[in-house]
């Protein structure tokens, strides 16, 4: 359907060339904004093609454009490369959805993302932090402040680690996922790619608007915007958006139910321009979530240690979960109410130095904190769970200088960043599990602790040269100095029972007494720090590392309508330490920084008179000290720890098709084949307690084929009414949800199709639709884990189904 009811027509198209682009100069836009009235188009391009599974919108014409070009497709802007451009002409593998596309498809959330980006995949921990992965590239860690792979921004302000991520889909213009290493422009932590969340601006005149959802197990979603001018130079928009649901998780072995949904999340921008030649951007946003944490399904028995059984025969009594995505099971009595909350505070400035000169600067400060209690094992005995709490405050810094020069041929850019995060993750952990004590002495609480200090500076710059009117060589280059430093334990929770248990042993290792007081420190020295078995005050390690991400390319366009690239690119994700139960401190070993060298060549053409858009990409990335969760031999069985996998490789390839055969019909869709696995061999312990070569598995989280296509009918049905009606399918293979080839961590292919049809009136002011996603009610599973004793999986979501009403003034 069309996208004016979230497009402020003009306006949308200001805030896009405008004032908010990040490299367009004032003269250019006031150049651009005369094109486009001198051709009489007065609606936003709101049109998405990407290098995969492209999505759009049409772009709103006058009367003056002929009937046969309503019909063409149109490139959405975008600014990938920190500037505002087409689609069709930047030089990388990206994925565009504009917001309405997004709401179509249900995407509420990051984690949402694979129902519109094909090649990117989601994945939660045991403690619950999400895990994104683009092409077979991402970082799995149970840590609350680990780096990821794949980096996430808002309007290019960072949200440096995922879980600040809940909130970013708040009152959105569009989405861009670029994929592949994009450590030269957006920082080392994005080698899997980045996503980038472009916000609806504020207005020059007064526009409001409203959503209102009800839906299956009583969800509630309301969402409002106020956006207008405050005074001559100053703009200001206001958005929130509310999501109420009840519980939709069944407890198997009672009548409990979980899953209650509880989240809302809001922005105000304020647009400030004194001048023609300075802007200013403050962005106040946050969000505060009460939900429910997820409960997983019960799969099996699988001791940690043979030394204690007190629940065995319990937990084996438990069947294995049936295939209903609804079936569950947790500790009774037990509160699993999230108390998580993120504010951040960003403003950006553009100062117009020249006509072809830009100075930007970007600040930003984020604070997120959670207090998140999880019970993962599936099992109503009390095998494990935990209460996550946890805090980070990140700063971040950014300041480039950009322009052209030579007649428009050559675009340069340099820049310096400057980021400092302080985190704290603390796990206090409940566990009556067969690994919970030493000879007579028992415990079953501890806490986990790992509190760090992250300083990162880097600078940057770029190049492009027109060596012709349709031929350019790309070049951009990045150092970084990163300083991670750790403080980090296993403590007694204060009832003594940990410690007592650890002097035991450190008399068995030493052959001296040993007394640990209660909430103390419990991490025996070793051969490198401390003394071998005697306790330590404190684990501290520090990691230093620095590195030149880089990127090379060509772009060709035979004709106005097609391009043809190759890129060669070098990148870097940071090491990072995790937060695990240290018995020694080689537990908090970091996993030092990857790198992926990726070659890819690509193409984008318009035929059949623009109703006709392909798209394609072939990539192969040679990746080097993978960082990934492995596992140590212990006294108390398997432990998990940060281990480097030498070398791995992907190799794949992407299409994409827009097709507008007649007017109102449309069809979107994308494949995309990945070839992921280790190519050195590499042993190691997996969760049985049995040593395995991983070389030739498959990279966890990375299906081989994903495809998606999305069809709509829109008509009129008479003068006033529009009628749509719409359907999207989505297919990925089986992936492995760990390394070691056990079947119980075998994560099945699966399909899922949505439908929805609606009304709306003709002048874009309202719509009304019903929908209905997973509607054939597909069992499917999104992580498989081994906790302590057990062996547990995450199913995703039934069936649901609803209204939802649009209006827009």
């Amino acid at each position: 359907m069309s996208g004016r009811l979230l497009s402020p027509s003009l306006q949308g198209w200001a805030a896009n060339f405008g004032a908010f682009p990040s490299l367009q100069t004032a003269e250019n836009s006031k150049k651009m904004e005369r094109e486009m009235k001198m051709k009489g188009t007065i609606a936003m391009l709101m049109a998405s093609s990407a290098a995969t599974a492209p999505f759009y919108a049409h772009a709103q014409s006058d009367n003056a454009v002929a009937t046969s070009e309503q019909a063409q497709l149109n490139d959405i802007v975008v600014t990938a490369q920190k500037r505002s451009e087409r689609l069709s002409d930047v030089p990388l593998s990206i994925t565009a959805a504009t917001g309405e596309k997004l709401s179509a498809a249900g995407v509420t959330s990051s984690a949402e993302l694979e129902k519109v980006v094909p090649g990117f995949a989601y994945q939660s921990t045991l403690y619950g932090a999400p895990i994104f992965t683009i092409r077979g590239i991402g970082f799995y860690d149970v840590s609350v402040a680990a780096p990821p792979a794949v980096s996430v921004y808002v309007d290019q302000v960072p949200l440096p680690y995922s879980v600040m991520t809940s909130g970013a889909l708040l009152d959105v213009e569009r989405v861009e996922a670029l994929k592949g290493p994009q450590g030269t422009l957006f920082g080392q932590n994005s080698t899997g790619g980045a996503v980038n969340y472009i916000a609806a601006k504020p207005t020059d005149t007064l526009k409001y608007g409203a959503d209102l959802g009800y839906g299956r197990f009583d969800s509630v979603e309301a969402q409002a915007f106020l956006s207008g001018s405050l005074t001559d130079t100053l703009k200001a928009r206001v958005s929130v958006r509310t999501e109420q649901r009840g519980p939709w998780q069944k407890s198997v072995s009672r009548n409990d139910e979980l899953g209650k949904r509880n989240f809302t999340t809001g922005r105000i921008l304020f647009d400030w321009s004194p001048s023609d030649s300075l802007r200013f951007s403050l962005n106040l946003n946050g969000w505060v979530d009460k939900s429910d944490t997820i409960a997983s399904q019960y799969v099996g028995y699988a001791a940690s240690s043979p030394s204690y059984s007190d629940f065995e025969p319990d937990i084996r009594a438990n069947q294995p979960a049936p295939n209903d995505p609804r079936a569950a099971d947790w500790d009774p009595n037990v509160n699993l109410k999230k108390d998580d909350s993120f504010y951040q505070a960003s403003l950006r400035s553009d100062l117009d130095l020249g006509p072809e000169t830009t100075l930007t600067s970007i600040s930003a400060y984020s604070r997120y904190q959670q207090e998140s209690p999880i019970d993962p094992d599936g099992v109503p005995q009390p095998n494990f769970r935990a209460v996550v709490d946890a805090e980070i405050e990140s700063f971040s810094q950014e300041l480039r200088v950009a322009g052209r020069i030579f007649d428009g041929k050559l675009r340069w850019m340099i820049g310096g960043n400057y980021a400092h995060d302080s985190t704290q993750d603390d796990q206090n952990a409940v566990s009556f599990g067969s690994n919970s004590g030493v000879g007579p002495f028992r415990y079953y609480t501890f806490r986990t602790s790992s509190h760090q200090k992250v300083e990162a500076a880097s600078v940057f710059g770029s190049l492009e040269y027109a060596l012709a009117s349709n031929l350019n060589l790309q070049g951009s280059a990045r150092y970084t100095d990163t300083k991670r430093k750790l403080n980090g334990c296993l403590y007694d929770s204060g009832d003594g029972r940990l410690a007592n248990a650890f002097a035991l042993l450190s008399e068995i290792v030493t052959g001296v007494p040993t007394t640990i007081a209660p909430g103390a420190c419990v991490t025996f020295g070793n051969s490198s720090v401390g003394t071998p078995g005697v306790p330590l005050p404190i684990v501290q390690r520090s990691l230093a590392e620095d590195n030149i991400s880089w990127r090379a390319g060509i772009d060709w366009k035979p004709n106005q309508r097609t391009m043809l690239y190759a890129n060669i690119t070098k990148g870097y994700k940071s090491g990072s330490f995790s937060t695990l139960p240290a018995l020694t401190p080689d537990t908090f070993d970091p996993a030092t920084q990857e790198a992926v060298l990726a070659y890819e060549a690509g193409f984008k053409a318009s035929v059949l008179d623009r109703r006709l858009q392909l798209t394609g990409a072939a990539f192969y990335y040679d990746y080097t000290d993978k960082q990934t969760l492995g596992f140590l031999p212990t006294f108390f069985g398997n432990l998990i720890a940060l281990i480097n996998i030498p070398k791995a490789s992907v190799r794949g390839a992407e299409v994409g098709i827009n097709f507008q055969p007649i007017e109102g019909l449309t069809f979107d869709g994308g494949a995309t084949y990945v070839d992921a696995k280790v190519d050195s061999s590499f042993l190691t312990s997996n969760s049985f307690n049995s040593i395995v070569d991983i070389k030739g598995e498959t990279l966890p989280s990375t299906p081989k084929w994903q495809l998606s296509g999305d069809t709509q009918y829109s008509f009129a049905a008479n003068d006033r009414y529009n009628i749509f009606v719409g359907a999207a399918a989505r297919y990925r293979t089986k992936a492995v949800a760990a390394f070691g080839g056990s079947p119980e961590f075998r994560l099945p292919g699966y399909a899922t199709v949505d439908l929805r049809a609606g009304i709306e009136d003709s002048s874009g002011r309202w719509k009304a639709q019903i929908y209905g996603r997973n509607v054939f009610n597909k069992f499917y599973l999104i992580q498989a884990t081994h906790n302590v004793d057990t062996i547990a999986r995450t199913a995703g979501m039934p069936a649901t189904y609803g209204i939802n009403l649009t209006y827009r003034y």
